[in-house]
């Protein structure tokens, strides 16, 4: 993995994730939801909802990355999975962070587009090795981006974490 990083502060996201929404607007797409893959989408459908004026934000739990360039063979959904009662003439926006290799967002997407009219995908960054190409996309690079969330380490320790919710 090479040294150089795209690197994403706080005042450029909201840069970012407003000029992504306007991209979206001006498209004249129009979406019933926002479908945000936990966790670097939650920030993205979040802002994105507001920019939208769409008060319908679910979230796909998704595990792939286990650390920088380090991940699982293939994603896995994780519960509680997205009921899509009533949602057959739905039109959706997936939203996440970044495109990288794309299995995530193939994942989200297949799982999504024989229950609802319509499927998109927005993100604010994508690799060119993705397999997939999103419909919506602020900036393509194919380095390493430290986002203003994840750039920190935690303040507690995964192990920790899993323990206090085990004893929950």
């Amino acid at each position: 993995m090479s040294e150089a990083r795209e690197i994403l502060d706080y005042a450029t996201y909201g840069t970012a994730v407003r000029e992504l929404s306007t991209t979206v607007a001006e498209d004249g797409y129009r979406p019933e939801m926002i479908l945000a893959i936990a966790r670097g989408g939650l920030f993205v459908a979040g802002s994105m909802g507001y920019a939208l004026s769409v008060k319908n934000i679910y979230v796909m739990n998704c595990e792939y990355y286990t650390g920088v360039d380090e991940r699982l063979p293939v994603p896995v959904m994780l519960p509680p999975y997205v009921d899509f009662v009533d949602m057959d003439d739905a039109k959706i926006l997936i939203a996440d962070d970044v495109a990288d290799t794309g299995h995530t967002l193939k994942m989200v997407h297949d799982f999504c587009v024989d229950r609802v009219q319509e499927v998109r995908t927005a993100v604010l960054y994508e690799k060119s090795h993705s397999l997939v190409k999103c419909d919506y996309v602020w900036k393509r690079t194919d380095q390493w981006i430290n986002f203003p969330w994840s750039t920190e380490p935690p303040v507690v320790s995964a192990e920790d974490a899993r323990h206090r919710v085990a004893d929950a």
